[in-house]
């Protein structure tokens, strides 16, 4: 059965992925974790997050994928054992170091990260005798490649299918490193390769128009049956910074076409998919490398393509199936009369117009514009806690 990877930045996102249909998440720690801006997780958030997957049977892996400095390497074995003790299901790692330290002093699972770059045969084979018992493929791997791979090694294999692309090697960029002080391999990349710049000469201008070096966000819906069908073991969601609302709809969106895939053997019609994926996504998408070598239509030269995405409007708490009044708790501006659409962990969507709403003191409030504050509202048919509300 494929595996569904879904990223989690703390506890709340951990739990949304997991609910809308992710079979494990990916989390980093606070030692030797990679998004160091990202909310990581302390061992007492690890325990918690295992715990809450565990009961559901699904799973976690912790990333201790940084290319570590000899100052980053205190206290490791100490760090792997406390993993250990929170019954983890596997580190993700790209240091020999890390990855020898964890296979010789715990029982921990290890896989290998895409920070490796592996890109043939002998790479994943090499790292399988070793104890790695996955291996994250670089991001560079056509789909003739990756079919020609898991085809010829006997590790597990995981492959991106959305989020953000690197402009170099799967992370080996340094322009964040000279420009800012911010290591990419140690957590702190500030994406320079987004920024506007101007082609100078002798401190002159040569061409006007500014230009940037950045990708397109993956987006391979289309060829998840073919990575089932080649015998992928995992299908991997990045992006641990990203919003509760992002990861519900682009969870959810791939949950339901694998499961379609897999009950029909066939899937007509990928617009159903890439029409909800759009409900999240705000930055322009494209399918990567799974093509062969990317073209200029899969880059970003001379434009930034994010796009405010506002029509998550807020979260259930609760809901009274005898009133029909839901707790929610709001996150971006709506009103009454709008028409809103609610999004559950179970895949079903279904509308209603909103014809009154309340605060939590039941003062009538016509307008939702302060964040975060809890509302009571009427929803004619029952919801679940942790149901998207999104504005139509």
């Amino acid at each position: 059965m494929i595996e569904l990877l879904a990223p989690a930045g703390d506890l709340e996102k951990l739990k949304i992925a997991l609910l809308y249909g992710a079979d494990a998440c990916f989390i980093g720690g606070q030692n030797f974790s990679l998004r160091a801006r990202a909310s990581n997780f302390s061992i007492k958030d690890i325990k918690e997050a295992t715990d809450f997957a565990h009961a559901r049977g699904k799973k976690v892996y912790i990333t201790t994928n940084i290319i570590p400095h000899n100052e980053d390497l205190g206290g490791l074995v100490e760090y792997l054992k406390d993993l250990e003790s929170c019954h983890v299901d596997a580190i993700i790692s790209a240091s020999p170091y890390i990855i020898d330290h964890a296979l010789k002093y715990t029982s921990l699972e290890v896989h290998l990260s895409t920070q490796q770059s592996t890109t043939n045969i002998e790479a994943v084979n090499y790292w399988y005798e070793k104890g790695v018992k996955r291996i994250v493929l670089a991001r560079e791997l056509d789909m003739h490649e990756i079919k020609h791979l898991t085809s010829n090694v006997k590790a597990d294999i995981e492959v991106f299918v959305h989020g953000g692309m690197c402009m170099s090697f799967s992370g080996r960029c340094s322009l964040s490193n000279n420009m800012t002080d911010r290591d990419a391999n140690r957590g702190g990349c500030a994406h320079s390769c987004r920024w506007n710049y101007t082609l100078t000469k002798h401190d002159h201008i040569v061409h006007e128009e500014n230009f940037s070096m950045s990708s397109k966000d993956l987006e391979a819906l289309d060829y998840v049956p073919s990575l089932i069908d080649a015998n992928v073991k995992s299908l991997k969601i990045e992006g641990r910074m990203k919003s509760l609302h992002y990861i519900a709809t682009v969870v959810g969106t791939y949950r339901k076409l694998i499961d379609d895939y897999m009950r029909d053997g066939k899937i007509d019609d990928f617009s159903i998919y890439e029409k909800e994926i759009q409900k999240a996504e705000n930055r322009q998408a494209s399918h990567g490398f799974f093509r062969g070598m990317p073209g200029i239509e899969q880059q970003l030269y001379n434009q930034r393509s994010e796009q405010p995405t506002q029509t998550f409007i807020g979260l259930v708490q609760s809901y009274n199936p005898d009133t029909k009044e839901a707790i929610i708790e709001q996150r971006n501006y709506f009103e009454v009369g709008d028409t809103i659409e609610v999004f559950q962990p179970n895949g079903s969507k279904n509308e209603f117009k909103l014809t009154q709403m309340v605060d939590f003191d039941n003062i009538d409030t016509p307008v939702a514009r302060h964040p975060k504050q809890i509302l009571k509202i009427k929803i004619p048919f029952r919801v679940e806690p942790y149901a998207m509300l999104r504005k139509v």
